[in-house]
């Protein structure tokens, strides 16, 4: 089926000298004023077969009346509520836009695909013949001569060489789109880190399903494709690089630092905006380091540097892509890393066991306290022990020693008795003399006596990768995955703005009667409130088993009942000295100087010598909350999306229709009156562009105004036009 529509001459007979459109390899003939089309192999008269010429009086004087435009043509016609109107003769269009929407309606609503199939322009550039049809019709030859608008049809046949399907119009290519308000939402939720098919399957609920889809999660796809490839289009080196830029354009303490080879290709990335610079002034005492998560399709690692805020929750303080994890890679790495921050070098630094890494630390911070990652060196007594009979005995031996020893001398004692009691194979003991060469750095009982703000493991940096994969993965690219960085920030930031507004303007009630619980409620954050309720109320775990006095310190062993299990538990001897002169106490488990909270060992001493008030020393300034915050003032340097002229005029049209619908959405004579409105609305602005058009564009802003007031003033004539309906609705409207 289709359409021949153009500016033909105004009779039926195609000459020599008329503007030839040559559609396929049809021949086209005519006999007795009906078309046929003729194919090289046999005739296909199923085919419709529509010719649009621009005389109307033509289609007249063969007794068919032509559809006038005069502000009720096809346009009006096409209603939500109403079907399309089947093709007749005559139909007259304002421009080939209006025909193309029109015949692809009728093809959607009557089930089959629509092509156009071709087109000629005039010297002048003006369109002149168009030829739409069926995908599935056959070829064409047409001919045709050229005199002015408007569109008419000139011929219809409206027969099909194939069964109609309509259920399955949207899954053709011709009716698919990427209307602009799915594209908007698509880009939206990208920039967000949401992936397509979430963003797809949104739309579909937001629509009422897949049958009312007018495209397809592939086309989305590959929408979103076209953008990455757009944003990428100069290179990811160049990109990234003019990213940063901006970024350092907006606010100056923006920091970020390219490695590229000598071939320019990009090598390592590091960036830090103002607001994780501020950050490490007040808590860059501590950092972990990891580059165990491997984020995008250039299998660069993830390196974040993550510290603790006031809350004990993760902060970023700054981020880097490597390309290798060699000794250069974490030199250079660390050594920008210092020089963002002012030179200061934390003064502890937690990481994995990498070689490479250890000795970029060596090399960059010879001063910080490197402590390993616990975790994941326990983690690996099951691959490395498993293969012994004695394995369960093994590994609670060696468990009880990394966790249970109190004193160096006691964790000594205790692993050269392990290692007498089994004989290691080979392997096994090279690798536990590995850990106990570096025994100093990872056995809780040579580090716990250092301030670490509560962090054992890197987990804080594998919690901050678990917030990443939201936002990415394997196909990630590296501007984006920088983009993200704006996304974790924004997130952490409001998370910590919560916490910070929950303790002030509001209190966990206390546990107990004692003062020194009310005293920390007064002045710590909520979270570090809880850590020292939590301990304070564990007293009744606790009991004293020998006291012994030294002048005026006491020593006390503070047994506690510890819970290792469901209906398993262990006593465990602590000691506790206390200077009564001083009022001063410390307790062998270090809690207080590993975490920054008292421990229930030195709080059951204090409450046993009616201590009502705790001493400064022992409420550090870390986690009070009558602190002002420095980088609580300093904006997050991510880029606003600032949206272009036109997306600005979408949203502003967007929130002016959605507020209409709502007023009109509860009742069937509000929405046709809306729906005739808008159609009104739509044939002003089609005019106005198609005026525009026609003329020499001006640089006068002013005629751009004038031009609006035009379409404003139509549209006041023909709501006047209805003012006798809209006084009836009003009525109808106010009586419900």
């Amino acid at each position: 089926m289709f359409y021949v529509l153009g500016t033909g001459s105004s009779s039926n007979e195609f000459t020599e000298e008329d503007d030839v459109v040559e559609v396929s390899s049809c021949n086209e003939t005519e006999s007795d004023g009906v078309h046929t089309i003729e194919t090289s192999n046999e005739s296909i008269e199923e085919c419709d077969a529509i010719e649009a010429t621009s005389d109307a009086t033509e289609a007249e004087s063969n007794g068919v009346h032509a559809v006038e435009n005069n502000g009720t043509n096809m346009e009006n016609k096409m209603n939500v509520e109403e079907k399309v109107q089947e093709p007749q003769v005559g139909m007259i269009f304002d421009n080939a836009d209006q025909v193309a929407t029109y015949y692809k309606e009728y093809g959607r609503q009557s089930g089959f695909p629509v092509i156009k199939r071709s087109s000629t322009k005039g010297d002048d550039g003006e369109l002149r013949y168009i030829t739409m049809c069926c995908a599935r019709s056959g070829t064409s030859k047409s001919n045709s001569s050229n005199p002015l608008k408007p569109y008419p049809m000139n011929s219809v046949k409206l027969d099909h060489n194939h069964g109609l399907s309509p259920t399955k119009t949207c899954y053709w290519k011709c009716f698919r789109e990427v209307s602009s308000s799915v594209k908007k939402k698509l880009a939206v939720n990208d920039k967000a880190g949401i992936r397509v098919n979430k963003s797809y399957n949104s739309v579909v609920v937001e629509v009422g399903g897949h049958e009312n889809m007018k495209c397809l999660e592939k086309d989305c796809r590959n929408y979103i494709e076209k953008v990455r490839r757009l944003q990428l289009g100069e290179g990811d080196a160049t990109a990234v690089q003019n990213y940063f830029v901006s970024m350092q354009a907006q606010n100056a303490n923006f920091f970020y630092a390219i490695d590229l080879d000598k071939n320019g290709r990009l090598r390592n990335v590091f960036w830090a905006d103002a607001r994780s610079r501020a950050l490490y002034e007040e808590f860059g005492d501590v950092v972990t380091f990891d580059t165990t998560y491997l984020t995008n399709k250039y299998d660069m690692p993830f390196a974040p540097f993550v510290g603790v805020n006031h809350h004990g929750q993760s902060i970023l303080l700054g981020c880097g892509l490597i390309s290798r994890e060699d000794p250069d890679s974490f030199i250079w790495l660390f050594k920008t890393w210092l020089a963002c921050m002012s030179g200061h070098a934390p003064s502890g630094i937690i990481t994995g066991q990498d070689k490479a890494m250890k000795k970029g630390i060596e090399v960059v911070f010879p001063n910080t306290r490197h402590r390993l990652c616990l975790w994941h060196i326990m983690k690996k007594v099951h691959d490395k022990l498993k293969s012994y009979k004695e394995y369960e005995s093994m590994s609670s031996s060696l468990n009880n020693i990394v966790y249970d020893s109190m004193t160096s001398e006691d964790f000594e004692e205790r692993w050269a008795e392990m290692i007498e009691k089994y004989k290691f194979e080979k392997q096994a003991h090279k690798w536990l003399r590995s850990l106990y060469a570096e025994r100093h750095h990872w056995v809780p009982v040579y580090v716990k006596n250092k301030f670490w703000a509560g962090m054992s493991t890197t987990q804080r940096s594998e919690s901050m990768n678990a917030f990443f994969d939201g936002h990415v993965n394997s196909k990630t690219t590296l501007k984006q995955f920088v983009e993200q960085y704006e996304n974790a920030l924004r997130s952490k930031v409001l998370k910590e703005a919560s916490a910070d507004s929950d303790s002030f303007s509001s209190n966990v009630r206390c546990a107990t009667h004692y003062d020194m619980e009310k005293q920390v409620q007064a002045v710590y954050m909520i979270s570090k409130f809880k850590e020292f309720q939590k301990e304070l109320t564990s007293i009744m775990y606790c009991d004293r088993v020998l006291v012994e006095t030294d002048n005026a310190i006491l020593e006390y062993q503070i047994a506690e009942r510890i819970l290792i299990k469901e209906n398993k538990k262990k006593t465990v001897i602590f000691k506790v000295q206390f200077n009564e002169r001083e009022i001063e106490v410390n307790c062998n488990c270090c809690k207080f100087e590993f975490k920054g909270i008292l421990c229930r060992h030195a709080l059951y001493v204090l409450v046993h010598h009616d201590i009502d008030f705790m001493l400064d020393k022992y409420i550090i300034q870390r986690w009070r909350k009558d602190v002002k915050r420095c980088h609580t003032r300093v904006r997050i340097s991510y880029s606003n999306w600032v949206a272009t002229p036109e997306a600005q005029r979408s949203d502003k049209m967007q929130k002016t229709f959605d507020d209409i619908k709502e007023l009109a959405n509860d009742s069937d004579d509000k929405c046709m009156f809306v729906v005739r409105w808008m159609h009104k609305l739509k044939e002003q602005l089609c005019k106005h562009d198609g005026a525009a058009s026609s003329t020499q564009p001006t640089p006068q802003v002013n005629n751009i105004h004038t031009g609006m007031e035009v379409i404003v003033c139509t549209i006041c004539i023909a709501l006047l036009q209805e003012e006798m309906m809209t006084k009836s609705l009003t009525k109808q409207w106010k009586q419900q």
